[in-house]
């Protein structure tokens, strides 16, 4: 590289050193100033004639507009999302309402049905009691019916073995007839 500098340096004649940079005449091509300022001015030139600075304020322009659609879209967008949100919201709310008419329903349901089962615990045991009843009281009057059949039937049997000891043949003609008359006198 050293080597390529010191062989085009003095062919070119290009060698310059910092003191004499800027020495003579300004409007000189020895003078790098000038030359520099020169270049400057085609080079802005250039960009004038090629309408650069056009050019970039379009692009600055149509980012700018690019910038704005996409803030424009995003604040339509964040206003559908609180608009969804807030009809998600609403609906829930109404799920949940509705959720709770159906628990309540259910338990009203379920205390009514409870109640009706009491109620027709208590009727079922009072038919039972009721039949129960009904059965003992059943058995009582069998029960006395029995003994006062028996109790008569004993009492006959010992009154007929009395009568049968005491009365005699005369005697029972007496009481039969009697027993006729008191007939008698009662049917008609």
């Amino acid at each position: 590289m050293k080597t390529l500098v010191a062989i085009l340096v003095p062919a070119f004649g290009l060698a310059a050193s910092p003191a004499l940079a800027a020495t003579g005449p300004f409007f000189s091509l020895h003078n790098s100033n000038f030359v520099v300022l020169i270049a400057f001015l085609v080079f802005v030139g250039i960009l004038l004639y090629a309408k650069v600075p056009g050019r970039i304020a379009g692009m600055l322009d149509a980012r700018a507009a690019q910038i704005k659609a996409d803030l424009e879209e995003a604040r339509t967008l964040r206003e559908e999302a609180k608009a969804l949100l807030s009809s998600y919201e609403k609906k829930q709310k109404e799920v949940q309402e509705q959720a709770d008419r159906i628990v309540t329903a259910a338990k009203d349901e379920a205390l009514a049905a409870a109640a009706q089962a009491k109620a027709d615990l208590k009727v079922s045991i009072a038919r039972r009691l009721a039949a129960a009843e009904e059965q003992i009281a059943a058995a009582e009057a069998g029960a006395i019916r029995e003994v006062r059949e028996r109790a008569i039937a004993v009492a006959v049997a010992a009154a007929g073995d009395v009568l049968a000891k005491q009365m005699t043949a005369e005697g029972a003609a007496a009481s039969i007839d009697a027993a006729i008359a008191q007939v008698d006198a009662k049917l008609h």
